[in-house]
């Protein structure tokens, strides 16, 4: 049974002023209503006995220790730009801004 009606969708997708052709509203109300039957189908299996989880196993932190380096050499880097000027990278104007 259909739980996501056309006319459901299409008076939504007017109200976010979505313009939807015809096999669009029925496409979305077929997809819709997929999701609606899963959810449904996940509330019959959450039930106050099973406890919640975010993550279906748990998590640990997978990066490195924060240890301080030497900085990168400027001049090197500067070297490597396609274009610098007094220390710091010339990149073309976008905005046309002054």
């Amino acid at each position: 049974m259909s739980t996501i009606s056309r006319d459901e969708v299409a008076r939504v997708a007017a109200l976010a002023r979505i313009e939807l052709r015809p096999e669009e509203v029925d496409r979305l109300a077929g997809e819709l209503d997929v999701i609606v039957n899963a959810v449904a189908q996940v509330s019959e299996i959450a039930t106050p006995d099973v406890p919640a989880t975010s993550h279906p196993i748990p998590l640990t932190n997978v990066f490195r220790t924060d240890e301080p380096t030497a900085p990168l050499d400027r001049e090197k880097v500067m070297a490597a730009a396609p274009s610098s000027e007094d220390g710091k990278f010339l990149v073309p104007q976008i905005l046309g801004e002054e």
